[in-house]
């Protein structure tokens, strides 16, 4: 057994905390893990359990909350570790992102090339960036800040590093929106007409930044909107009844 990754380890304790997508860890301050690491609040680290790892914000507890052989973990954290309460995880140092200096680089104006959009793309979906990373990434690609070149590697590695959906269909149609605009009602009634002709036009669709008025806002007052992968697989293989 690998004494320093034992301890390391820390048992689950959920603690019920809903954070949205975020991964948060909860730990003591005064923890030995902590103690020992150095970790203070809003430090990033990797968490691990089963086999499978994500990279988490800790919260420093000062209170009784948690004991200090416990971790607690967001409802997120939870589910994508697939951790139950009283399971061990353990709790290590996130290493030097190489990509940050690419994005340092584009924030100088240097024009990347598509090798450094596929590392950007892989570590911001690993979950390696923060928040305050993902939004210097963003800030520095709007405004016209890309070159056509720039523009074209970018796509290729959201392509690459996403999930991916093959349709069993020699066409595959779209329907093009700005996304989450207020009182915008085309895309339900344009796809629903291109769908009932019997063609396939999968469309995803965001919710409304200024008001519960985007297109997945309206939509969900009839049917899910929040389909998996798979989900969508299986619906694509439905038959289909044209009139």
């Amino acid at each position: 057994m690998d004494i320093s990754q034992n301890y390391n380890n820390l048992k689950v304790k959920s603690i019920g905390i809903d954070t949205y997508h975020e991964n948060i860890i909860y730990m003591r301050e005064d923890c030995h893990i902590c103690r020992s690491e150095g970790y203070t609040a809003l430090t990033r680290v990797v968490v691990s359990a089963k086999g499978k790892s994500i990279v988490a914000t800790l919260n420093a507890v000062y209170s009784e909350l948690i004991h200090h052989d416990e971790a607690g973990l967001s409802k997120e954290a939870m589910k994508r570790l697939n951790v139950n309460d009283g399971e061990e995880i353990n709790i290590s140092h996130l290493h030097h992102i190489e990509s940050m200096s690419m994005v340092r680089a584009k924030i100088y104006g240097n024009e990347l090339d598509e090798n450094s959009y596929y590392e950007i793309l892989s570590d911001i979906v690993a979950g390696r960036y923060s928040n305050i990373e993902l939004s210097a990434f963003v800030s520095v690609c709007a405004d016209d800040n890309l070159s056509i070149n720039e523009i074209i590697s970018l796509t290729k590695a959201m392509i690459n590093t996403g999930q991916k959906l093959t349709w069993d269909t020699d066409i595959v149609l779209d329907k093009h929106c700005a996304g989450g605009l207020p009182g915008n009602r085309t895309s339900p009634i344009v796809v629903s007409i291109v769908a009932a002709a019997g063609l396939t036009i999968p469309k995803t669709s965001s919710k409304a930044i200024t008001s519960p008025a985007g297109t997945a806002n309206c939509m969900e007052v009839m049917t899910r909107v929040d389909l998996s992968i798979d989900e969508m697989s299986r619906l694509e293989k439905l038959p289909r009844f044209v009139h």
